[in-house]
């Protein structure tokens, strides 16, 4: 009996990482295909595939008759919900919740910093060659030893963020939606993260937002986005952050309201923000975030590093020997959470 299970990886992995992978089982066979659309993948690689690792190329579900399971690239899969093969029966599909947490929370880590210590407009003096006589009061910091941090969203990217913060003294607090069940069910690098969840001071309920964001004297935004997180930071939850809080945003265009931040940041109620996605990307030319003094603009590459296809197989290891040892998958998404 053929007990060979295929796998399709359209993700353009080095050969080395491909071997990886195959040196895990010899029931797995390994074909790399390597495509920028979906209609050029061979269609005897759809017909015999059992498993798909894949960033967005997915097949029709009558193309695919052998498909059992597919696993995303990337954490974020709002992209590719509504694919038809995805309500198949019995498919399940994983996400890479996990793989970027390092590099975002270090992100992060340098934009609390970087807003804390005033440097935006630092670096507008720096570049009228202007020394500020009032540069004691200027650039006073808000010290992260003193502050509050809250955290929106407590998956990996928010939990490595804790971590990094623990050791400077801040209170840190965060806002998930089961807050009954602060554990991290997903993966978990070695060493990373809040596997149990008690790196936070408190743990606050999804509805329980506003209060916490009273605390803040920095907000830190890394939920996925859903048909619930839509918008979710909008003019009232700005307006019950503490007058002179910052805002850091790593997670999906669309879940922090722009037009409610930008007349948060032109009243002054906030110090500043830093702002890696935006609903509409690239950021138009003709927005005024890009001219505003306390605004830190980045085109969408927290993520970014040289190691992630490296962590991404290692995740992706993982999970093939669970699959091959019919123990339950890590990140298994909900499709009716979106996540």
């Amino acid at each position: 009996m053929d007990d060979t299970i295929e796998v399709l990886l359209t993700i353009p992995f080095e050969e080395d990482l491909v071997d990886k992978l195959r040196q895990i089982s010899p029931r797995l066979n390994i074909n790399l295909v390597r495509a920028r659309q979906a209609n050029e993948i061979p269609e005897e690689a759809w017909t015999v595939a059992e498993v798909l690792y894949t960033s967005t190329l997915l097949p029709e579900p009558e193309q695919a008759p052998n498909l059992r399971w597919i696993q995303f690239h990337w954490a974020g899969v709002d992209h590719a919900l509504e694919a038809p093969i995805l309500s198949r029966p019995g498919l399940v599909a994983t996400n890479l919740s996990g793989a970027a947490a390092t590099q975002v929370a270090e992100y992060v880590l340098a934009m609390l910093l970087a807003l804390s210590r005033h440097l935006p407009e630092v670096f507008a003096h720096q570049k009228r060659a202007d020394w500020p006589k009032d540069r004691w009061e200027r650039f006073t910091p808000q010290e992260l030893r003193h502050s509050t941090v809250g955290i929106v969203g407590y998956g990996s990217i928010g939990r490595q963020v804790a971590r990094l913060l623990q050791p400077s003294g801040a209170t840190l607090l965060a806002a998930k939606r089961d807050a009954m069940h602060p554990q991290d069910a997903g993966y978990v690098p070695d060493d990373q993260g809040d596997p149990e969840g008690d790196l936070v001071h408190r743990l606050y309920p999804g509805k329980a937002l506003r209060a916490m964001l009273k605390e803040c004297d920095f907000v830190v935004i890394t939920l996925p986005k859903t048909a619930e997180t839509l918008n979710l930071l909008s003019t009232k939850e700005l307006a019950a952050m503490k007058p002179g809080a910052s805002l850091i945003d790593v997670s999906r265009g669309g879940i922090l309201d722009h037009e409610a931040l930008l007349a948060a940041l032109k009243e002054k109620k906030l110090a500043g923000a830093a702002l890696d996605v935006f609903p509409e990307e690239p950021l138009p030319a003709d927005s005024p975030l890009w001219k505003m003094p306390n605004v830190i603009i980045t085109p969408h590459v927290s993520g970014a590093t040289a190691h992630y296809d490296e962590r991404a197989v290692k995740l992706f290891s993982g999970n093939l020997i669970r699959y091959l040892s019919g123990l339950p998958l890590y990140n298994l998404i909900d499709l009716e959470r979106g996540y």
